[in-house]
């Protein structure tokens, strides 16, 4: 079932009613009940927006990610169940277990499928994306020669206009929709991470120490170009500033076609495919992950 998105831009009251989340309008009085089961993540952008406990407890029981976005409107926290799995613990062992030469034969799957990405959104900009081809071919264990940035060079070269500059920490107009459509990304296959009794904390090769999700940075590489091709494509229409437009374009990334193991699938389902994938190569019952390919 796909989840739905809500996006909280208005002052509101949010509270528990009969089991369902209730939304009431501050200003206008309007009331909007939806049942949590249809949820999958919450977007809350407003600052006057009010939660009451008893609706937060019950979204976490649900494993709906809860993204709160700071007085920038960018997302800068979010809220997440400790317990989504019933077999947690035994899923978080075989974390702790796994061995460095299963991690770097994963991450090299994951690199492999980000570059082959990144040569498919080129195409569809109308560039050479067979320029990426020697890159995603020959991608060796854990990345050891750094394709992943020897791609990204190009890449970023050649997607927008030749003025763009890649900033992951800030920036306005385009690196401002890109961070804001990698925030619901990473707030997604976080919220499937859990579902699929996997520990955030234990990355395979992201380990920055003040990274409290490494596992999360780790499994949404290959679907970043996702958010890079709704960004292109609101840049060709014009919209190359992050407001309540470009928002709306962003979050509907979660349900935009995927293809996983040779199968059409909205790109939300491919991200819990992807985290059990995971659960089984590191069970031994799988030797490679199912990622998306574009």
């Amino acid at each position: 079932m796909i989840k739905k998105t809500i996006y909280i831009s208005k002052p509101c009251s949010i509270h528990l009613k009969n089991c369902q989340m209730e939304v009431a309008d501050k200003e206008f009085g309007d009331i909007r009940t939806i049942p949590i089961e249809d949820i999958g993540i919450v977007v809350v952008e407003n600052q006057r927006a009010s939660f009451t406990i008893p609706v937060l407890n019950a979204l976490s029981d649900n494993n709906v990610s809860v993204i709160f976005c700071n007085e920038c409107m960018m997302p800068h926290s979010i809220l997440l169940p400790f317990e989504g799995n019933t077999v947690q613990s035994e899923t978080y062992r075989l974390q702790m277990d796994s061995s460095e030469p299963l991690k770097k034969q994963l991450w090299k799957q994951i690199i492999e499928a980000k570059i082959r990405n990144q040569a498919s959104v080129l195409d569809a900009a109308g560039k050479e994306g067979s320029v990426l081809k020697p890159l995603y071919s020959n991608v060796k264990s854990g990345d050891s020669d750094n394709r992943e940035g020897n791609a990204a060079r190009i890449y970023w070269g050649q997607v927008f206009n030749d003025d763009f500059v890649r900033d992951q920490n800030g920036g306005d107009g385009l690196n401002a929709m890109l961070n804001y459509g990698y925030a619901i990304l990473r707030a997604a296959i976080a919220r499937a991470i859990v579902g699929s009794g996997l520990s955030l904390s234990y990355g395979l090769f992201h380990k920055n120490r003040y990274n409290a999700f490494p596992l999360a940075d780790d499994l949404m590489e290959p679907f970043r170009p996702y958010v890079d091709i709704s960004v292109m494509e609101l840049w060709k229409k014009g919209i190359c500033e992050l407001n309540k437009e470009s928002k709306v374009g962003l979050l509907s990334v979660l349900t935009c076609d995927a293809v996983l193991d040779g199968v059409l699938r909205p790109l939300e389902l491919g991200l819990t495919i992807t985290t059990a994938s995971l659960v089984k190569c590191l069970r031994g019952e799988a030797k490679k992950l199912i990622l998306p390919v574009m």
